[in-house]
C-alpha cells in the first residue's frame, strides 16, 4: 500500500499516512460501517452509478443516512481518482457509523465516518485460480457489504492455507458464492449462476457478466445450484471487481476442465476486455 497515496477522510483530501481515525469509531469498534470497491479504468470509475446504489442500498439495509448526495459522492471519486494520477485504480469507500461511547444501541447523534482510499489496480485480474468447498458459515445477510467479514476472511484463510486462492461456499447443499466473489459454472455450453438473494453480495461484475452473456445470445439462467452440479460442472468462474473474470482451474484437489480455462469463459473475458476497451476509448 503506497501510504504517500492521497485519501479522504470527513471533507478532507490528505495523504492515506496522515488519516486517522478515532478508537471509538463504531467501525473499529462493532464493524458498524458499509462499504464499496470501485475499479477505475483509465480515469473512469466503472459502474459508478450502480456502485453508488449498491452503497445506498447498503446503509438503508443497517439503518444508516447516507452522508452525501449522489453529486457529492461523483465530486468525492472524481478528485480522488485525479489526486492518484487517473489511470487504472481500485477505489475503495467506507461508510460507519461514527463515533460514539461503546454501546451496542445506536448513538443518538448521527456523525457518519467517510473514507476513500486508492491503490492501483491488482495484476492478477482474470489470471486462473484453485478453490476448495467450504460450508457457507457467515451471517444470513450477505447481500450487505458490510465492513464485518471476519467470516469472509475466516473461510479465504483457509483456501489460502489449502494452496488455493478462493474457497466456494455452500449453505444447506446450495451455492451461495465465493468467500470474496460470485460464482457461476458451465454444464453442456449453459452458463448458471446463484440467484440474487440474502446469501450473495449483488456484485457489479457479475451483473455486467449477465448482461454481456444475454447480448451475445449465450445461454445464461440465475438458478439454485446443488453441491453436485457445482463438482461436475464442465466450467467454474469467479467473479468481484478484482479478479473481473476468473477461471477456476481446480476445485478441491480436482482439475476442471482439465486445468485450462474454459471455452466459454474465455469468450466472456474477451466480451469483458472489449467492454473496458470501449471506456477506455471514451475516456
Amino acid at each position: 500500500m503506497n501510504t504517500s497515496s492521497t485519501a479522504y477522510i470527513n471533507g478532507k483530501f490528505l495523504p492515506l499516512s496522515e488519516v486517522t481515525i478515532s478508537p471509538l469509531d463504531r467501525g473499529f469498534i462493532f464493524g458498524d460501517g458499509v462499504y464499496e470497491a470501485i475499479p477505475v479504468y483509465a480515469g473512469l470509475a466503472f459502474r459508478l452509478d450502480s456502485h453508488l446504489q449498491r452503497l445506498e442500498n447498503s446503509l438503508i439495509a443497517i439503518r444508516l443516512d447516507n452522508p452525501c448526495s449522489n453529486e457529492q459522492w461523483r465530486d468525492i471519486v472524481n478528485q480522488l481518482i485525479e489526486k492518484n494520477q487517473s489511470g487504472d485504480q481500485s477505489l475503495y469507500i467506507q461508510v460507519t457509523r461514527g463515533v460514539a461511547e461503546r454501546d451496542h444501541a445506536f448513538p443518538a447523534t448521527k456523525s457518519a465516518t467517510v473514507f476513500a482510499m486508492s491503490k492501483p489496480l491488482p495484476a492478477y485480474q482474470q489470471e486462473p485460480i484453485k478453490a476448495i468447498t467450504r460450508k457457507d458459515i457467515r451471517w444470513q445477510w450477505c447481500h450487505i457489504k458490510s465492513t464485518a467479514l471476519l467470516g469472509n476472511l475466516l473461510l479465504r484463510q483457509e483456501a489460502i492455507d489449502a494452496g488455493c486462492q478462493e474457497s466456494i461456499l455452500l449453505r444447506d447443499g446450495i451455492l451461495t458464492e465465493g468467500a470474496a466473489s460470485n460464482v457461476f459454472i458451465v454444464k453442456n455450453n449453459k452458463i448458471f449462476t446463484p440467484e440474487k438473494n440474502n446469501n450473495i453480495l449483488p456484485g457489479i461484475t457479475r451483473d455486467i457478466t449477465i448482461e454481456l452473456a444475454k447480448e451475445n445470445n449465450i445461454d445464461i439462467t440465475e438458478t439454485k445450484i446443488n453441491e453436485q452440479e457445482l463438482l461436475n460442472a464442465d466450467e467454474i468462474w469467479v467473479t468481484s471487481a478484482t479478479k473481473e473474470i476468473a477461471p477456476v482451474i481446480e476445485l478441491n484437489g480436482k482439475p476442471i476442465n482439465g486445468g485450462e480455462t474454459g471455452p466459454i469463459c474465455q469468450t466472456l473475458q474477451n466480451l469483458f476486455n472489449q467492454f473496458k476497451q470501449t471506456l477506455r476509448d471514451h475516456s
